[in-house]
C-alpha cells in the first residue's frame, strides 16, 4: 500500500502544483473569467484517467492465462518506462516549471476558444494516465485489487490537501527535496514492477528462465508473513526470484539511480519564455 500511496502522492502533487500555478496566474493577471475553462480541462482529465483505469482493470477479463500474463507483463514494463520518464522530467524542470507553464498559458489565452481547456487537460491528464497505469501495475504485482487502490486514493487525497495549503501559503514545502527523495524511492518501486513484468512474460512463455531461480528465501521470508507482505507491498519484493528478474532489477535500478541523482544535482533547466510579470508571481495567494 505504501508504494501506491507514494505514487498517488507524488503524481497528485505534481498535478495539484500545475493546477495551482495556472489558477494563481489567471487570478494575479485579473482573468478570473477564464478559470472555468481550467476546471473543465481538469474534470475531463480526471474522467479520462478513471476510464483508462477501468479499461486496464476489466479489459483483459476472459482472456487465456497466457494472454493475461503477456498483457500484464507488457503494461508493467510500459508503466516503468512512463514513471522513469516522469521522474527525470520533474528532476530537470521542477525549478523552472512555473515560468514554462505561465508562458504556455499566455499562448493559450491568446489562442482563445478551447485552448485553455486543452492545456489543463494535457497537463493534468498526463499525470492521471501515468497514475492509473502504475497503480494497475502495482495491483498486479501485489496480487491485491483493494490495497493499491486504497493507497493510491489516500496519496491523491493527501496531495490535494498539500496542494491547497501550498497555494494558500499555509505550507512551505521544500519541493526539490520532496521530489528528490520520492523520486529515488520510486526508482526502487519501479524496479520491483519491472521484475514482476519480466516474471509475467516468463509465465506467458515469451521470455525463458522461469525455472532458473537466482534465490529462493520463501522459508526465511514467507510471502504470507507480515514482513513478507510489507516487502511485497512497498518494493514489490518476491522471495523467489528468477535470474532474469534479478538481472533486470539490477540493470535498471543501479544506473537509473546514478543518473537520477546526477540530474537532480545538475544545473536547473532555464524556463523557455517566462514573461517578466510571471517571474515575480508566487504560486499561492489571491
Amino acid at each position: 500500500m505504501f508504494a501506491n500511496f507514494l505514487i498517488g502522492l507524488r503524481e497528485g502533487l505534481e498535478a495539484a502544483l500545475v493546477v495551482g500555478i495556472l489558477v494563481a496566474y489567471l487570478v494575479k493577471t485579473d482573468r478570473r473569467e477564464l478559470l472555468p475553462r481550467i476546471w473543465l480541462g481538469v474534470a475531463v482529465a480526471v474522467a479520462i484517467s478513471l476510464g483508462f483505469g477501468a479499461l486496464l482493470t476489466y479489459g483483459p477479463k476472459g482472456l487465456s492465462f497466457e494472454a493475461q500474463e503477456a498483457i500484464g507483463g507488457t503494461l508493467s514494463i510500459v508503466a516503468v518506462a512512463f514513471i522513469t520518464w516522469m521522474i527525470f522530467w520533474m528532476a530537470r524542470t521542477a525549478r523552472s516549471l512555473r515560468g514554462e507553464l505561465e508562458s504556455r498559458l499566455d499562448v493559450a489565452v491568446e489562442a482563445g476558444g478551447w485552448s485553455l481547456v486543452i492545456l489543463a487537460l494535457l497537463a493534468v491528464g498526463r499525470e492521471g494516465l501515468e497514475t492509473a497505469l502504475f497503480l494497475w501495475a502495482g495491483a498486479q504485482a501485489t496480487g491485491s485489487s483493494t490495497d493499491p487502490l486504497i493507497g493510491g486514493v489516500l496519496g491523491l487525497a493527501t496531495a490535494v490537501v498539500l496542494g491547497v495549503l501550498i497555494y494558500r501559503g499555509a505550507l512551505k514545502l521544500d519541493l526539490r527535496k520532496f521530489f528528490t527523495w520520492t523520486g529515488a524511492l520510486l526508482v526502487i518501486v519501479a524496479g520491483g514492477v519491472l521484475a514482476y513484468g519480466i516474471h509475467d512474460l516468463q509465465e506467458a512463455g515469451i521470455l525463458p528462465g522461469l525455472d532458473r531461480l537466482a534465490f529462493d528465501v520463501s522459508e526465511q521470508i514467507p510471502p504470507s508473513s507480515w514482513y513478507g507482505t510489507l516487502l511485497k507491498g512497498t518494493i514489490n519484493f518476491s522471495p523467489a526470484t528468477t535470474w532474469l528478474e534479478a538481472v533486470a532489477w539490477v540493470l535498471y535500478v543501479v544506473p537509473v539511480l546514478y543518473f537520477f541523482f546526477r540530474t537532480v544535482n545538475g544545473p536547473a533547466t532555464p524556463p523557455r519564455e517566462a514573461t517578466a510579470s510571471s517571474a515575480q508571481l508566487p504560486v499561492g495567494g489571491t
